[in-house]
């Protein structure tokens, strides 16, 4: 039996956090966002963010690539395109509003997929991969910038005990970094390359996950 996914209660979660989400993250996520369009800049021309929001990363991506983004919510949608056009971002195309788990792409389209701060708010995340992983192109990467829940060691144990004041500012520490590596294990191309620490030190994760060429 399919699983039903509340789709349109996500769209009006989103339209109420629109006119105020800049406000609130564009200095906290910054030093990951800007990592992650670098990171995904290196692998080739062609990149597809998921999850563009208001478009906050879109500024960072070099003038030689050619960004596509989606998301679910219009309502952030049309403040990424007041940045597209206000700031003359001539590096940004399409921006579409889209399902993660159903994109409208052909196989192997993009040279990289960046994921910014949204692999722990879809309802399907390892579906939302596998869309993911259809339009990459052998050779590239899904890179993922979020806040991810340690698996072991001290760290899990400080979280563990932060977690009900995490919880009160809309964070969890319950998707786990294994759960990428899990995800990637699927496929016999696919492998976890770097999970790094990104501001605020140890918080936020940068997690680039490669696909092999073909031989």
């Amino acid at each position: 039996m399919a699983v039903q996914y509340d789709l349109e209660g996500q769209k009006r979660a989103y339209a109420k956090w629109a006119p105020i989400y800049d406000k609130v993250y564009v200095k906290l996520l910054a030093d990951a966002q800007r990592k992650a369009a670098t990171t995904a800049a290196a692998c080739g021309p062609d990149i597809l963010e998921v999850g563009v929001g208001t478009g906050l990363v879109l500024p960072y991506y070099p003038r030689n690539v050619r960004v596509t983004g989606i998301d679910l919510s219009f309502d952030m949608l049309r403040k990424a395109v007041e940045k597209k056009v206000g700031r003359g971002l001539k590096q940004v195309g399409l921006l579409a509003a889209m399902d993660a788990c159903n994109l409208g792409f052909a196989d192997e389209t993009f040279d990289a997929v960046t994921v910014p701060f949204v692999i722990t708010l879809v309802p399907d995340p390892e579906g939302a991969l596998d869309e993911m992983y259809r339009v990459l192109k052998p050779g590239g990467e899904i890179v993922v910038a979020s806040k991810l829940g340690a698996d072991e060691g001290p760290v899990m144990h400080i979280e563990q005990a932060l977690a009900p004041l995490v919880k009160k500012v809309g964070w969890s520490i319950a998707f786990k970094a294994s759960r990428l590596r899990n995800w990637a294990a699927r496929y016999p191309d696919m492998e976890v390359v770097e999970i790094s620490p990104v501001f605020p030190v140890g918080f936020f994760k940068l997690v680039r996950i490669k696909k092999k060429r073909k031989v």
